[in-house]
């Protein structure tokens, strides 16, 4: 079984899902796919049931359109809009976080169950991580996800270090 039909199996649905909230980005403009899957294309790969995103803001209004006119359910937090359709598990969260504009310039093409994908480059990826682990706001359960991200990141990719928070680089030391 190869990890795109596991990945369809035990989300019902997401990696489809995932292949049409791919196309509906394309054809809005630039946007690049952020977060856990993002990390899973460039370390070994642990499950999620989100698809986190950036569009340029510009786009986002239109897309999410897009999103509701064909059936998905949309809802609106403080830092992110989250559509998902009826037919999957898959999550899927689009940023409204400012800070996240310029990654979509940096991105590059990588395969995502099969799939091209604009992904965040490996940089733009752990800031965005150091962001959330550093975000008092966020739930506790998620900021640990965020450490763990960072962790897997800078064990393949060791000269990511120096982008990290003194308090991050003290958990390499003990």
């Amino acid at each position: 079984m190869t990890a795109t039909e596991a990945y369809e199996m035990i989300t019902q649905g997401g990696a489809t899902d995932f292949a049409r909230v791919i196309s509906l980005c394309e054809s809005s403009g630039p946007y690049c796919l952020i977060g856990g899957l993002a990390v899973n294309c460039f370390v070994e790969p642990v499950y999620t049931l989100d698809a986190d995103l950036v569009v340029l803001s510009g786009n986002l209004r239109g897309l999410v359109d897009e999103f509701r006119l064909s059936g998905y359910a949309i809802e609106t937090h403080a830092h992110s809009i989250n559509v998902q359709s009826p037919s999957s598990d898959l999550r899927v969260q689009f940023t409204t976080d400012e800070r996240y504009q310029p990654f979509p310039s940096r991105s590059e093409q990588r395969l995502v169950f099969g799939v091209p994908v604009r992904v965040a480059s490996i940089e733009d990826i752990t800031q965005g991580k150091i962001w959330n682990w550093t975000d008092p706001q966020r739930r506790l359960s998620k900021r640990k996800k965020d450490e763990l991200d960072l962790i897997r990141l800078a064990e393949s990719y060791p000269e990511l270090k120096s982008l990290y928070p003194r308090q991050l680089l003290d958990i390499f030391t003990d």
